[in-house]
């Protein structure tokens, strides 16, 4: 059965993807949205960056053996833009991302994060740039993404972070995971079926 989690920070190393506007095609191309489970989601994020018709791989960030068990993704403005295709955080999830930090991101993209429990936070241009060159430098470096106290951190420093009050408190809380959500209020959801004549007898 889901228990509910709530998620206050998230730690790991980072990779950086740098540019504006990348959009949810970019994120995961449209030819795999065909699949019926997110289960291989994880295989496709930026594939068409990081992969030749061939096979052959590209440079790309996601390709680079330093930064594969990064978990936090650092990226610029508008991330996430165009169409609202929930797969885009899940291929993002499901290859290792745990927390995104940019500029600024698109609205739909922001919230299908959350309710995968994937926090994104924003930090000025002039931070998440000078981040994105550090992490070249030095990916072994780890961040921690802080929601409870709305804070980026890293060895010695310290900036603040901003994220939408209603998205800090459903991951902080727990509530973002709507079906962990249900299966703990189970008896409550029971006894509100037992008095809707349309569905009674409901037992699961």
């Amino acid at each position: 059965m889901s228990e509910i989690v709530k998620i206050t920070r998230v730690s790991g190393t980072a990779v950086a993807v740098r540019g504006n506007d990348i959009d949810t095609d970019r994120i995961i191309p449209a030819r795999y949205l065909k699949e019926a489970t997110f289960a291989r989601m994880g295989e496709y994020p930026f594939f068409d960056e990081r992969f030749h018709a061939s096979g052959e791989k590209k440079e790309h960030p996601f390709n680079h053996p330093r930064h594969q068990s990064a978990s936090i993704l650092l990226v610029n403005k508008n991330f996430g833009c165009g169409s609202s295709r929930e797969h885009a955080p899940q291929a993002l999830y499901r290859f290792g991302i745990r927390a995104i930090v940019g500029e600024s991101f698109a609205a739909i993209f922001a919230g299908n994060c959350v309710i995968i429990g994937m926090p994104i936070v924003t930090i000025p241009q002039s931070e998440i740039e000078a981040l994105q060159r550090d992490v070249q430098n030095h990916p072994k470096i780890v961040y921690t993404v802080d929601l409870e106290a709305k804070t980026l951190r890293w060895q010695d420093h310290q900036i603040a972070c901003d994220i939408p009050e209603s998205h800090r408190q459903a991951l902080v809380q727990g509530t973002w995971d709507s079906t962990a959500m249900l299966v703990a209020n189970l008896d409550k959801v029971r006894n509100v079926a037992n008095e809707l004549p349309y569905i009674k007898g409901f037992r699961n």
